[in-house]
C-alpha cells in the first residue's frame, strides 16, 4: 500500500466508476470536463480510449473503467473526463463526477488492514461521508496509469523523426525517374497536377459564403486555418459545364499560383501516381494551340501500358491575366503559408492522409510510391499471416499486400467500394496497404507536429507524431513506415521477397 503523499491536502473530488464512490486530491484535478470526441490509436492497451484536442493541445484519454477492470457498459450522459496535472495532462472518463469533500486528516484511513483494494484498485487510503456513511476510496492515479502504461523515454531516434517528419529509404539509382501527380476527375476525365504545387486536399464544404459579382466559374470563398481561400470550378475552368448537382465526393484542391492560394473544385480525388518521366508527352502542337480546356494541358501521361491517360494540368495557364489581376486585388496581403519568409526558412512536411473508419492516419509523401484503385485479383499466400492479404501484379512487379484494418485489428470494413492501395516503401520493403479511402494531402511546417503522449512504448514506436486540426476537430495520427510492420512480419517479407525473387531468375 503506498502512503498518502500529502496529507495536508484534505479537499477532494469524488467520483463514481461501476456504482464504486472514488476520491482523488483536488490538487491533482485541472478541470472536469464533457467525455470529448477521440481518435483512436491502433494496438493501443484497452485502458487508452484514444487523443482528444484540448484548446489546441493533444490530451490522452483513459478510461477508469478499464484501468480498474470493471466490466464495459456503453457510455451514459452522466459520465464526464476529469483532466488530471500528474507532471502531463491526462484524462480519466468516470461513470459521474460526485462532490469536492473537505476531509479532517485525522479521518483519512490510510493502515492497510483497514483499506481494501479489490481487483485491479491501487489506493493510498480512504474516508466515511458522515452524511450517507458511503465510503470513498483515494485512488492512487498516477501508479494506475503507470502499470497499465509502459511509460519509456522516447529515443533520440524517435526525437529526430518527429522533428524531421520523416525516415526515408536511401534511393535506388536503378529505378526510372519519376514525377509525383495528384490526379482528380473533372467531368469523368482524370486530370493531375504535380505534387509539389498541391498545398493539401480538403471536402468541399456543405455552405459557401458567395461573392458578389464574379464569373460562375468563382463559387464562392472558405475560411481555411484564420485565411480566406477563394474556391474556382476546375469545370469552368477547363471548359465543361456545370454538374448537375452538388455531390459529397467533391474536393478542393488547394494549390498556390502567383502567389495567391487558390482551392479548386474537382468532382472527386482520384489518386498519387508515380509517373515514370519516359512516359509523360508533351501535348501536340495543335491542341496546344486551341483555345478551351486543351490548353490548359500541359503534358499526357500514358500510364498502364496506354490504357490511363492522364491530363497534366499546366497551373499557371489555368487562369486568364484579368481573373487573376481580381483574384490578387481581393486578397491583397494573404500569402500561402508555403510562399511566406518565415515557411520558406523552414522544411515543410507532407504527408497523404488515410482513413481507416472514422481515424485519419498520416504517411510522410516520401514514403509514398503511388496511390491506386484496390487491384481486381489478389492471389493468396499459403500458410500467410493474418496481415497478408496476398500478392498483387502491379504493372508487372509482385507486391505484397497487407490489411491495415487487419493490421490494427479492426472489424472488416462491410462496404469495400472506395477502398484504395497505398504503395509505399522502407529501406527494405516495398508493400500495398489496403486502406478505406484516402481523404487528403496534408502540409505542415514542424512545429505543428505535436509528439505523441509518451505512454506506451509500441504506441511511441508507431505513432510517431499528431497533426491537432482543432479548428477542423480533426486529429491525424503520423505513422513511422519503419513501424507500420513489426519485425516479424518484416521478417516474413524478408523471405517472400527472396522466394519472389528466385522465382523470377
Amino acid at each position: 500500500m503506498a502512503t498518502l503523499a500529502n496529507t495536508a491536502a484534505t479537499r477532494f473530488l469524488t467520483f463514481r466508476v461501476d456504482a464504486q464512490l472514488y476520491a482523488l486530491r483536488s490538487d491533482q484535478v485541472s478541470e472536469v470536463i464533457r467525455v470529448p470526441d477521440v481518435a483512436r490509436v491502433p494496438q493501443a492497451p484497452s485502458a487508452l480510449l484514444g487523443l482528444a484536442n484540448l484548446r489546441g493541445s493533444v490530451l490522452p484519454v483513459a478510461g477508469a473503467r478499464e484501468l480498474l477492470a470493471k466490466p464495459a457498459v456503453t457510455q451514459s450522459e452522466s459520465a464526464r473526463a476529469i483532466v488530471l496535472d500528474l507532471g502531463a495532462p491526462v484524462a480519466l472518463v468516470v461513470d459521474s463526477v460526485e462532490t469536492l469533500e473537505t476531509v479532517p486528516e485525522e479521518q483519512i484511513e490510510t493502515r492497510k488492514k483497514e483499506v481494501s483494494a479489490a481487483g485491479a484498485e491501487k489506493l493510498l487510503g480512504a474516508f466515511r461521508i458522515s452524511r450517507n456513511k458511503d465510503v470513498a476510496k483515494i485512488l492512487d492515479v498516477k501508479t494506475l496509469l503507470e502499470s497499465a502504461f509502459a511509460n519509456r523515454a522516447r529515443t533520440a531516434r524517435n526525437e529526430r523523426v518527429v522533428s524531421t517528419g520523416v525516415t526515408t529509404a536511401p534511393s535506388n539509382s536503378t529505378e526510372q525517374p519519376r514525377a509525383m501527380l495528384v490526379t482528380f476527375d473533372v467531368a469523368s476525365q482524370e486530370f493531375a497536377l504535380p505534387l509539389e504545387v498541391v498545398q493539401e486536399i480538403l471536402p468541399l464544404p456543405s455552405t459557401l459564403a458567395s461573392v458578389a459579382q464574379t464569373e460562375t466559374l468563382v463559387l464562392g470563398v472558405i475560411a481555411v486555418r484564420d485565411s480566406l481561400l477563394p474556391l474556382l470550378s476546375l469545370r469552368g475552368l477547363l471548359g465543361f459545364g456545370a454538374a448537375a448537382a452538388a455531390d459529397e465526393r467533391q474536393k478542393v484542391v488547394v494549390t498556390t499560383i502567383a502567389g495567391t492560394q487558390i482551392g479548386l473544385v474537382a468532382d472527386r480525388a482520384r489518386a498519387i501516381v508515380a509517373a515514370d518521366l519516359e512516359n509523360v508527352e508533351a501535348i501536340p502542337p495543335v491542341l496546344a494551340a486551341r483555345a478551351g480546356g486543351e490548353s490548359r494541358i500541359r503534358a499526357i501521361y500514358r500510364g498502364e501500358g496506354g490504357r490511363r491517360l492522364i491530363s497534366i494540368l499546366s497551373p499557371e495557364q489555368l487562369f486568364r491575366e484579368d481573373v487573376m489581376q481580381r483574384l490578387a486585388a481581393g486578397h491583397h496581403g494573404q500569402k500561402s503559408q508555403s510562399s511566406s519568409p518565415d515557411a520558406g526558412n523552414r522544411a515543410e512536411l507532407i504527408f497523404l492522409v488515410f482513413k481507416l473508419g472514422d481515424a485519419e492516419f498520416g504517411l510522410p509523401i516520401d514514403a509514398v510510391v503511388e496511390v491506386a484503385q484496390l487491384p481486381s485479383q489478389i492471389t493468396k499466400v499459403p500458410k500467410a499471416p493474418k496481415f497478408l492479404e496476398g500478392v498483387a501484379n502491379l504493372r508487372g512487379d509482385v507486391l505484397p499486400v497487407v490489411d491495415q484494418r487487419r493490421r490494427f485489428d479492426m472489424p472488416p470494413l462491410a462496404h469495400a467500394e472506395g477502398r484504395r492501395l497505398i504503395v509505399i516503401k522502407t529501406d527494405r520493403h516495398r508493400a500495398g496497404l489496403i486502406v478505406d479511402s484516402v481523404s487528403d494531402v496534408l502540409r505542415a511546417q514542424p512545429d505543428a507536429v505535436e509528439p505523441p503522449p509518451d505512454l506506451t512504448d509500441s504506441m511511441t514506436r508507431l505513432i510517431r507524431g499528431v497533426i491537432n486540426l482543432g479548428a477542423a476537430k480533426r486529429m491525424v495520427l503520423l505513422l513511422d513506415t519503419t513501424e507500420v510492420l513489426t519485425r516479424a512480419e518484416q521478417s516474413l517479407l524478408d523471405s517472400f521477397q527472396a522466394e519472389s525473387k528466385k522465382a523470377n531468375a
